[in-house]
C-alpha cells in the first residue's frame, strides 16, 4: 500500500518519534510512505495537477528522511489548525469553485484518490482526529494517533506530549520559587489548558503548590485573593503561589479570548492570569509576578515517558494499517496499549474528575484515593 501520515493541530514532543516508528515499520513490511505537510492543510491545499503544489504539501518518506527526526520535539511535518469540512471563504483554495457549505471533503477525498493513497495515519488532538472520523465515515482507510498536551482525548489515559509538559512545568514552577521568594511576591503561573485543566492540577498536585485554579470550575476571585494572601503570609519565605488553565474564568465570566475562531471554533485563549494577578493587586496591594508558561511547555526534545509512548503507538498504528484494523484509534487503558474504536473518540474533550481529584472549596488538589486511577490520574 500507499500510506500518507500527517500531523495536526498544535505540535507537541514526541510526535517525530511517533511517526519515526510508524514509517520505519510500513516501510520494512513493504509499503510506500508519503508525509502530508501542514496536517490538513496539506490535502485542502494541494492541486493534483500542479508539480509545484505537490512539493509543497507532500514529502516521501524513507529511512533515511526519518533516520534522526526522533531527536528533536516538535513535527518535521509541520502543521496547522485546519478542518477541511469548514473552510471559510478567504481560506477556501483558488484553484477550486468556491464551496458555499464549507466543505471541501470531496476535494480531500479526490486528492487521496489523485496521488493513490491507500490509507491514512492521522496524529492529532480533539480537533484533528475528528476529521479522521468524517473521513473514516466516508469509506476511507484511517487510523489515528492521540496526541495534545491537554490530555483529554477521549478513549485513552494518554495522550503524546502530555508528560513532557508536566515535566516542563514543574522545572519552571520550582524554579520560579527563588523569584518569588526574593521579591515576597505571589506569583500566578497560567498553563495551556483548554478544555480540561489536568496540567494545572497535576503540575500543582505534584509541585505542592498553594493554590489551583482549573477550566472545570469557575472561581470566586475574592475568595482567591483572600486565600493566597493567607498563605503567603503563613509562609516563612513570605511568598505563594497559584496555578492556573488558561480555559479558567471567574464565576460569572467568560473565557479570556482573543482573535478570530479558527476552524473548529476556537479562539485564542490566554491572560487569565494576569486578569486575576490585576485583580489580587487591586483588591489586596500584593506586588504580583505572573508568567504564561505556554509555548515553553510544548518546546524542546520529548521526555523519557513521551519517547516510549509515541514510539510505541507509532508502531501500533502500523500494525492496524498492515493488519487492516482500520477506524481506530491507538490508546493506553489501565497501563495497557489497545485500539480504541472511532466511536468512542467522538464526542467532544475528556475533563478532570472534579469529585475525585480537586477541592472546590479550597481550589486545590485533592486527591482522595489514587486506587484504580489512570496513572495520571484525570
Amino acid at each position: 500500500m500507499k500510506i500518507g501520515i500527517l500531523t495536526g493541530g498544535g505540535d507537541v514532543p514526541g510526535l517525530n518519534p511517533a511517526m519515526q516508528a510508524a514509517v520505519l515499520r510500513l516501510i520494512a513490511n513493504g509499503h510506500e510512505m508519503l508525509g502530508i505537510r501542514r496536517g490538513w492543510a496539506g490535502l485542502l491545499t494541494l492541486n493534483p495537477d500542479d508539480p509545484a503544489s505537490l512539493q509543497n504539501n507532500t514529502l516521501p518518506l524513507t529511512s533515511l528522511v526519518v533516520r534522526t527526526i526522533d531527536r528533536t520535539g516538535g513535527t518535521f511535518l509541520h502543521t496547522s489548525r485546519t478542518n477541511p469540512a469548514k473552510v471559510s471563504a478567504k481560506s477556501a483554495p483558488k484553484f477550486l469553485p468556491l464551496e458555499a457549505s464549507g466543505d471541501y471533503t470531496p476535494h480531500v477525498l479526490n486528492v487521496l484518490k489523485k496521488l493513490q493513497i491507500d490509507a491514512l495515519i492521522a496524529i492529532g488532538g480533539e480537533d484533528t482526529l475528528s476529521y479522521a472520523v468524517r473521513l473514516h465515515e466516508e469509506g476511507f482507510p484511517v487510523v489515528a494517533i492521540p496526541k495534545t498536551m491537554d490530555n483529554d482525548v477521549k478513549g485513552t489515559d494518554y495522550c503524546i506530549g502530555f508528560s513532557t509538559a508536566i515535566t516542563r512545568s514543574v522545572e519552571f514552577i520550582n524554579n520560579l520559587r527563588t523569584c518569588s521568594g526574593s521579591h515576597e511576591r505571589i506569583t500566578i503561573v497560567e498553563l495551556f489548558g483548554r478544555k480540561s485543566g489536568e496540567t494545572s492540577l497535576i503540575a500543582a498536585h505534584l509541585t505542592g503548590i498553594d493554590r489551583c485554579l482549573i477550566g472545570e470550575v469557575p472561581f470566586d476571585p475574592d475568595k482567591v485573593a483572600k486565600l493566597i494572601v493567607q498563605d503567603k503570609n503563613k509562609n516563612p519565605s513570605r511568598y505563594a503561589m497559584i496555578t492556573i488553565s488558561e480555559g479558567s474564568a471567574p464565576q460569572g465570566g467568560s473565557l479570556m479570548e482573543s482573535g478570530e475562531a479558527d476552524a473548529y471554533g476556537h479562539k485564542k485563549l490566554g491572560g487569565v492570569g494576569q486578569w486575576l494577578g490585576d485583580y489580587i493587586k487591586s483588591a489586596t496591594g500584593e506586588d504580583i509576578i505572573y508568567q504564561n508558561l505556554a509555548y515553553l511547555m510544548r518546546s524542546g526534545a520529548p521526555d523519557a515517558l513521551d519517547q516510549m509512548v509515541a514510539r510505541n503507538y507509532g508502531s501500533l498504528a502500523a500494525d492496524c494499517l498492515i493488519n487492516g484494523n482500520y477506524g481506530n484509534m491507538v490508546g493506553l487503558r489501565e497501563g495497557r496499549y489497545m485500539l480504541v474504536p472511532f466511536s468512542e473518540v467522538k464526542g467532544g474533550a475528556r475533563p478532570v474528575d472534579v469529585d475525585a481529584l480537586y477541592d472546590v472549596e479550597q481550589y486545590k488538589p485533592r486527591v482522595k484515593n489514587a486506587l484504580g486511577k489512570p496513572m495520571f490520574l484525570y
